[in-house]
């Protein structure tokens, strides 16, 4: 059964890479009336209640991608009247495009900086942009050591292998954490985004939280650790792990699932190496604390340096941004309609079968309260 059931998990999860292209393009442009991909989904597609007309633009984070393949396409199956084109072209990008009021809303893994929550209120008349969580998970640490397949490594063994003070995969730190695996002597290829990103900000908050001062470099969306290679979106960093021989980079959990690209076990100080799953993950957000500028902006503090028992340490939680206030009126129909589906219980039992962990109920009840007053 377990095999049955991963087998499914990694089918739905490629699905929903495949129909992702066309789905960044032409959203509700077709005539499709039944809901998408991964089966059931027409029925789900039926409870949106459909608000608007004509094309919604959105942009920014790419590890919520997946998710959002599916969710428009549900959506698409309810609304034809609304065209959704969503392109992930990470978080720094969809926050930026959306301040310069190019988008109706954006994607970011990151909380809005107190900055760009100023800069918003030009935008935003009468009030500001805010964060709305939408979509949690873990950040997975991808890697492709030939005769490795259960890999256990902690924070600060990762901090030293992306900022290229361990450059082979049999250095004396890793072989500690893996006593019984065969560890070959092959250099060690780290990939970190070359984009802007909310996934990079998430990963080096983690090593800086954890790592007991291995981690040098302030978190950031760009990336600042020493050497390594570079490569675009998760889509491009997962991609050249499962390409290349010696490779680890961080990404989101459905990449993995998707490419078929093992996990590193976290060793957290707990009583056992925590995987990355989407149950372990959500064990670790359930610690994260209010951290939102305003009364309607729901960020999170997230706990990355927890030990508590199965909870995976390496998570984030990716914010749709929209004005509180002051939306264009000829956007904000579709884009209430919208954001009220995904974060309905409907569009959050999406997620889970493609590695993402649904919110909570007590903050995906806030979320929807507040997606309610948006104008």
């Amino acid at each position: 059964m377990k095999l049955q059931r991963k087998n499914r998990v990694r089918a739905l999860a490629v699905g929903a890479l495949a129909v992702s292209g066309a789905l960044a393009l032409t959203a509700c442009g077709s005539d499709n009336t039944t809901g998408g991909s991964g089966g059931g989904s027409s029925a789900k597609a039926a409870n949106v209640k459909c608000d608007g007309k004509g094309k919604l633009l959105a942009s920014g984070s790419s590890a919520q991608k997946n998710a959002m393949d599916v969710w428009v396409q549900n959506y698409s199956g309810a609304c034809q009247g609304t065209e959704i084109n969503y392109q992930p072209t990470g978080s720094g990008a969809g926050v930026t495009t959306f301040l310069q009021g190019q988008t109706a809303f954006a994607g970011s893994d990151s909380a809005l900086k107190p900055e760009e929550i100023a800069k918003s209120k030009t935008l935003c008349k009468g009030g500001q942009a805010i964060d709305l969580p939408m979509v949690g998970g873990p950040i997975a640490v991808g890697y492709n050591v030939p005769g490795v397949d259960n890999l256990v490594l902690d924070a600060p063994t990762l901090a030293k292998i992306f900022d290229s003070q361990i450059t082979n995969w049999n250095d004396a730190a890793i072989k500690k954490l893996n006593p019984g695996a065969k560890l070959p002597d092959l250099k060690i290829q780290a990939f970190h985004r070359s984009d802007d990103s909310g996934t990079t900000d998430n990963f080096t908050k983690y090593l800086k939280a954890a790592s007991g001062g291995a981690w040098k470099h302030e978190p950031a969306k760009k990336w600042e650790g020493t050497g390594g290679q570079a490569a675009s979106g998760s889509a491009g960093v997962s991609s050249q792990v499962k390409q290349t021989s010696g490779a680890i980079s961080y990404f989101e959990l459905s990449y993995a699932t998707a490419g078929k690209i093992p996990t590193v076990k976290i060793n957290t100080g707990a009583q056992a190496p925590v995987e990355a799953t989407v149950d372990n993950a959500s064990k670790a957000i359930a610690e994260a604390k209010p951290a939102g500028q305003g009364a309607n902006d729901l960020a999170l503090k997230l706990n990355y340096a927890t030990k508590a028992e199965g909870a995976y340490p390496i998570t984030l939680v990716t914010y749709e941004i929209a004005c509180d206030k002051g939306n264009k009126a000829e956007t904000l129909p579709a884009t209430k309609s919208f954001l009220t589906y995904v974060s309905s219980k409907d569009g959050q039992d999406a997620l889970k079968a493609l590695g993402y962990a649904p919110l909570p109920t007590e903050i995906a009840d806030k979320v929807r309260k507040t997606v309610a007053t948006l104008s």
